[in-house]
């Protein structure tokens, strides 16, 4: 699927997959992976369970120290935020400082750095 600007995705890029909205795994349709999933904001999607905490999720780079770098996310639901916290990845290890427990939030985190690492990637050692 092509993206006319895909860095203005909120993931940084378009991306397929599994949906986890629902209790059986499923996977999307272009059109929804359009419409909804990358666009980062699912409360359209017919998935999506009624009771629920978030509709989607903003992640934004705080700092960028070469080895280090801070993220902060906001998770919103009806476009207001209902969760946010930072997260730090070890470039050098290639790893998370502390994972979060929403294993799908994870998955999206770690999307947003790696597509944001292809754009700036780290010093060779």
């Amino acid at each position: 699927m092509g993206w006319a600007f895909p860095a203005r995705l909120p993931l940084g890029a378009g991306f397929t997959g599994m949906c986890r909205a629902c209790e059986t795994e499923v996977t999307p349709s272009e059109t929804e992976l359009r419409d909804f999933c990358n666009i980062g904001y699912a409360g359209g999607c017919v998935r999506m369970p009624a009771t629920r905490c978030a509709d989607g999720v903003r992640f934004a780079i705080a700092r960028d120290e070469e080895t280090r770098i801070v993220l902060h996310y906001v998770s919103e639901r009806l476009h207001e935020p209902v969760e946010y916290g930072r997260l730090e990845y070890d470039c050098a290890e290639h790893k998370w400082i502390a994972s979060l427990r929403d294993v799908c939030l994870q998955r999206q985190a770690e999307c947003f750095v790696s597509t944001y690492l292809e754009r700036r990637p780290r010093k060779a050692e």
